[in-house]
């Protein structure tokens, strides 16, 4: 069965996007933290997490995933900038112990003119400084498009990081389609090629979730410009062999896409229709 869901609003609360991924046939969805461009947080509601939590479990969800806000930059050259990050960082993980189990995911950051080696250590010693034994909490490094000074647009910086990180068991990497294919692997053209690259370098059990999206721009681009499904460089053919590859399958798959919820309750409609015809033919 595919896993599949969308970004949702985090302004109603918990309990309201399990409710919206349920109305778009969704099982899994993904929310900001909070604000995505600052850093501003809603108190915690106990009630509200509780009844998410029963919700998805009454609805077998997938995992779900948490995103940290675009301003977390833990390579960032400012010292209060990544003192900054780490105290979110923290925060965030203490309240996803309210939703044990699922992900958290963030953007690795900017070197700003350090160099990649400086911006690497920076946010290694930045997630020794968060993580904890006790949490249950997986943190997912994701794959960047490498516009500007970005970390992690490699699959060897990601490897890197992790290579640092003491609690490796807590750690583990989200793949954004758009951001591979812009940092100038062939998605599209070799999927093959790119797995088996990404398993030799960092180890496809590492890979945990999949940013679904197109891209507007072609491989190498570095431009990071998320198209909607179908609709741009990475095209529909090469979206179908990814979601139905026997090695990604069952991960949780999230549109990262430019819609409304509309637009991805479509997406989904779709990709769950290519689904159904391809186990069908199968098991023909």
């Amino acid at each position: 069965m595919l896993h599949i869901g969308c970004h949702l609003s985090f302004a109603k609360g918990f309990v309201h996007m399990g409710r919206e991924a349920l109305k778009i046939n969704a099982d899994t969805f993904q929310f900001f933290t909070r604000n995505p461009r600052g850093g501003g947080v809603r108190k915690m509601d106990v009630a509200d997490v509780t009844a998410l939590r029963e919700l998805l479990a009454q609805h077998g969800f997938a995992k779900i995933v948490a995103h940290a806000p675009y301003t977390l930059n833990n390579c960032a050259a400012k010292p209060e900038i990544r003192a900054f990050a780490r105290q979110a960082m923290a925060d965030d993980l203490a309240r996803l112990e309210y939703l044990p189990g699922n992900y958290y995911n963030f953007h690795p950051g900017s070197h700003v003119g350090q160099g990649i080696d400086e911006g690497i250590r920076l946010i290694a010693d930045a997630l020794n400084a968060v993580l904890t034994p006790e949490q249950q909490t997986t943190v997912l490094l994701e794959t960047m498009a490498g516009k500007g000074s970005e970390v992690g647009s490699r699959f060897e910086e990601l490897r890197a990081i992790l290579d640092r990180v003491a609690l490796r068991e807590k750690m583990g990497v989200c793949l954004d389609v758009c951001h591979v294919n812009d940092a100038g692997y062939d998605i599209a053209g070799n999927l093959e090629g790119v797995l088996r690259e990404f398993d030799r370098i960092i180890g496809l059990d590492q890979l945990r979730a999949i940013h679904l999206n197109d891209s507007k721009n072609p491989p190498g681009s570095h431009k990071d410009r998320h198209a909607t499904i179908g609709n741009g460089t990475i095209g529909l053919e090469a979206t179908k062999a990814i979601i139905m590859h026997p090695l990604l399958h069952r991960l949780p798959f999230v549109l990262e896409t430019p819609n409304d919820l509309d637009g991805y309750a479509a997406e989904i409609h779709l990709l769950r229709e290519i689904d159904a015809q391809m186990e069908k033919e199968e098991e023909a």
